[in-house]
């Protein structure tokens, strides 16, 4: 898998801003080529420390369909929904993709969470990406692999919504303030039976900071 094949053009010239007021999010509906997605998606798919996602709720630990990865550089683990998660090492696959996203944003990310929605009845909750590990002023860059999801932002106080298909190959970059002012969520559906990962490279602060 070569640099030249894997990403389009210029993606550049397809960002669009979504968000109308208190936040800054492009989307780019062709990042990676659709054959070279399948091809990053198979080397996922194969790796083997895929874990059922689990979360803290009411003070007892709920598992979930979807599963997670999380990679990082040294000292970079992460604790969300009450859960602590080790940083795995990068592949060379990850470590391309994670320059391309570093050249298109202008951004350094030394984290990734992997999650992997089997179907449409794998979903994501509205949330805040604002845990205290992550760098405020660092953009949230999600890559989306496999099935078309529809994606919403819901406006923390007025509570406007503008929803998105996420579609294969495509780039979502989340700046600063959008985590402040929104909430997102992947939404279910069974109308679909296809599985999708998602790929969201983060800058956090190192643990050792």
């Amino acid at each position: 898998m070569n640099q030249s094949s894997l990403f389009c053009a210029d993606p550049m010239q397809s960002g669009l801003n979504l968000l109308p007021k208190d936040g800054v999010a492009h989307y780019y509906p062709e990042f990676i080529s659709h054959l070279s997605g399948a091809k990053l998606m198979t080397h996922l798919l194969e790796l083997p420390s895929w874990e059922e996602d689990r979360l803290l709720m009411f003070g007892k630990v709920v598992t979930t369909r979807r599963k997670v990865i999380w990679i990082g550089d040294p000292k970079c683990d992460y604790t969300y929904s009450g859960i602590k998660r080790r940083a795995q090492k990068w592949t060379a696959e990850l470590l391309l993709v994670k320059g391309q996203l570093e050249d298109l944003t202008k951004s350094k990310f030394n984290s990734c969470l992997l999650n992997l929605y089997h179907d449409g009845l794998d979903g994501m909750g509205w949330h805040s990406d604002d845990e205290k590990e992550l760098d405020a002023k660092s953009p949230i860059a999600s890559l989306s692999l496999g099935a078309t999801r529809k994606f919403a932002f819901r406006h923390k106080k007025d509570k406007t919504t503008h929803s998105l298909l996420l579609e294969n190959g495509s780039a979502l970059i989340m700046h600063s303030p959008t985590q402040e002012h929104w909430h997102h969520a992947l939404l279910k559906t069974k109308k679909i039976d296809e599985s999708r990962i998602n790929l969201t490279f983060r800058s956090i602060i190192p643990n050792d900071q």
